[in-house]
């Protein structure tokens, strides 16, 4: 049977081989749907057979060969959407990169199972096949690097706004104050509106330390000490409030809130929640956050009301600046995140041995839920 024929016929089974392999891949964040998992490998699968097909003249398979990468970059292929894909929900270049060696190695290893004798027909499908796949691999490889580009030269430009409005408002109290008329008077007034620019920028810069710790290798470090996570809250809703001084915050507590907890760590996770809520609430209603515990569980939950978050950006909330990519009319109006604080939060949850996750709807607003156990899992859980 001609490989082509033998792929076309054997497509479920060669689908499901992806499926688990890809599966496999250590990818952070909530689980991969089967559908994302097996994001246009029909498609692509189905391009290679067609051109397997084709009729190939020598000056062809020489251009085939020899293509320039500028001429495949803009390429609306398959195999291109699937590069922007797997970067946008966090598989790296390497495991990108595997997926096809992987496909290559499932497709041929089935097919010569059944190659009862080698001929010149079976050597040609199988150059045919090798630089088809090859081909597909370059288109998403280039479509990934292309992605990653875009997302990292959106997080600069949004990281450079972003600062440049406290640093003007920190700039201009300095002029004010060093008026010698100023107003002694407003010196408090001025006083306040440094200090809110401070600690959004403060907040910034912690989180671009903390990305940076965690794409240097390893799990982000805590440490575990007996904490009421009440507590931890209130501090995170003092936080908050001191950055955003227009929004109304809501905490209520209930059941059993001691547990082994590494403070400072969660009180950045809920910070980070709450200043994300305030970012996007609508004006009329409050932020609320709610903590509960039972004997092996503490479940927070930060609720805001204002635009519903669409199910495809749910998926990739976490990720670390994915949702930079997000048109300006997503932008919450005072919004100045740069993108990496739902990241940070994961992180923190998932160094205590916990989740975090995220719905949204119009009638229940949206909610992030952390769970933490309320006993560390292990002496190993804690760093310097």
């Amino acid at each position: 049977m001609k490989l082509s024929r033998f792929i076309t016929s054997h497509m479920e089974e060669l689908l499901e081989e992806w499926e688990l392999f890809a599966r496999s891949l250590p990818i952070p964040g909530a689980a991969i749907s089967k559908t994302d998992l097996r994001d246009h490998a029909r498609q692509m699968l189905q391009a290679i057979v067609i051109d397997m097909d084709g009729i190939e003249s020598a000056v062809q398979r020489k251009k085939k060969a020899t293509s320039d990468v500028s001429e495949m970059a803009g390429a609306q292929t398959a195999a291109a959407t699937h590069g922007s894909s797997r970067q946008l929900i966090g598989f790296t270049m390497p495991q990108l990169t595997a997926e096809f060696r992987a496909m290559r190695a499932s497709v041929l290893r089935r097919w010569m199972a059944q190659v009862t004798v080698s001929s010149k027909t079976v050597t040609q499908d199988i150059l045919r096949f090798n630089e088809a796949i090859d081909q597909a691999l370059q288109e998403s490889a280039i479509r990934y690097s292309q992605q990653s580009d875009r997302t990292r030269n959106t997080f600069l430009a949004i990281l450079s706004h972003d600062l440049r409005s406290p640093l003007t408002t920190m700039t201009m109290a300095g002029a004010l104050l060093s008026r010698p008329s100023a107003d002694p008077s407003s010196s408090v007034q001025i006083g306040a509106r440094v200090a809110r620019s401070a600690a959004t920028m403060t907040t910034m810069v912690n989180d671009l330390l903390e990305f940076a710790r965690t794409q240097l290798g390893g799990r982000m470090p805590v440490t575990p000490s007996l904490g009421d996570i009440g507590e931890i809250c209130k501090q995170a809703v003092d936080d908050a409030s001191a950055a955003h001084p227009k929004c109304k915050f809501q905490l209520s507590t209930s059941g059993e809130m001691i547990g082994d907890f590494d403070a400072p760590r969660l009180a950045q996770l809920f910070s980070n929640l709450l200043n994300n809520a305030a970012q996007y609430r609508s004006d009329d209603q409050p932020v609320t956050i709610t903590a509960c515990g039972d004997a092996d569980t503490a479940v927070v939950q930060v609720t805001n009301f204002g635009r519903q978050i669409p199910s495809d950006s749910l998926k990739a909330i976490f990720d670390p600046l994915v949702q930079l990519a997000m048109s300006d009319d997503h932008k919450a109006p005072n919004a100045t995140s740069i993108g990496l604080g739902l990241f940070i939060a994961r992180e923190i949850a998932s160094a205590h041995g916990g989740t975090i996750g995220a719905e949204s709807s119009l009638e229940s607003g949206t909610v992030f839920t952390v769970r933490l156990p309320r006993v560390s899992l292990n002496e190993g859980v804690a760093g310097s």
